[in-house]
């Protein structure tokens, strides 16, 4: 890695204090394995150092500075305030080169990740029967159906590589169905343990709500043995995929995310950037992107 080269980990951010000061150390640890690197660490929200500061940061003293957004799915923030920020940031800093690297993404490098989670939980289990025992992926959910697309991809891949009788996924909010329904239907269906799996790089709210959630379940259903992971940012297969993005294995053509230079990323940001309340709808974005774009007779690339 070249010395006027920084990478800049864009982590989500998270209301929980204990979910960001453990990205830190993430930091820091990702620092010790590679410590001729200058890394450093923003956050798209809550949190006090945002995209703006830490682009600002990463660009002093450098020529160039590549952005790994540490996020497992692609919806809004990836797709719309990141390349803005950038964009900013170029304007700002034009004698500074701005790159950015893939999000981890739902490939087969997090496929394993939940692979060694599953295990795990089923190790745990009195009777670890695959036909017995359904599995539970619990994501965060999002309004972008492409998010979530990647998510149900890595449930299919799951069921396709055991033996498990049932493999569904469940959201925590945003879009349905919820763990309590999916759960509810494991139990009709026949399963007499349940393993839960949430998708969850680091400690937050969520992953209290999460433990709270399993803990009514096992008491609404307390002829079912429940296992249910945690959070996994600190796993060996992260930093591996890490290690990849900065050595650009994976990286689009012309290192642009998603929506890089879409025009429709700006006529969707006015609706979409200033709302953090998660509950855009797909449909309104679409909408607002036709609007605009409707004289050009070009179809919206959101």
């Amino acid at each position: 890695m070249d010395s006027s080269t920084t990478l800049l980990l864009a982590a989500h951010g998270s209301r929980h204090p204990e979910g960001n000061d453990e990205i830190r150390r993430f930091a820091v640890e990702w620092r010790q394995r590679h410590p001729a690197w200058r890394i450093e660490v923003c956050f798209i929200e809550h949190a006090d150092v945002l995209l703006a500061e830490g682009l600002q940061r990463a660009a002093r003293g450098a020529r160039r500075v590549l952005v790994i957004p540490l996020i497992l799915n692609a919806a809004g923030h990836v797709k719309m305030e990141l390349p803005a920020a950038m964009d900013a940031a170029r304007t700002a800093h034009p004698e500074v080169s701005f790159h950015c690297a893939r999000h981890l993404g739902m490939g087969r490098e997090v496929f394993a990740v939940l692979q060694g989670q599953l295990a795990q939980l089923m190790k745990s289990l009195a009777m670890p029967d695959p036909q017995t025992t359904g599995v539970i992926l619990l994501g965060r959910g999002s309004s972008d159906a492409g998010a979530n697309g990647e998510l149900a991809k890595l449930t299919r891949w799951l069921f396709e590589a055991h033996e498990h009788e049932l493999v569904e996924l469940a959201f925590t909010g945003v879009t349905w169905p919820r763990l309590e329904t999916v759960v509810q239907r494991q139990v009709r269906l026949g399963m007499t343990q349940l393993c839960i799996v949430p998708v969850y790089l680091f400690n937050g709210v969520l992953i209290q709500r999460i433990k709270a959630q399993v803990e009514r379940l096992q008491k609404q259903y307390p002829q079912i043995a429940f296992a249910a992971g945690s959070y996994f940012g600190f796993d060996q297969g992260i930093f591996d995929l890490l290690d990849a993005r900065v050595a650009g294995r994976d990286l689009p053509s012309g290192a642009l995310l998603e929506c890089d230079g879409c025009k429709y990323r700006q006529a969707a940001e006015a609706e979409h950037l200033h709302d953090h309340s998660h509950t855009v709808t797909i449909a309104s974005v679409h909408a607002h992107a036709h609007d605009v774009g409707q004289d050009d007779h070009q179809h919206a690339h959101i």
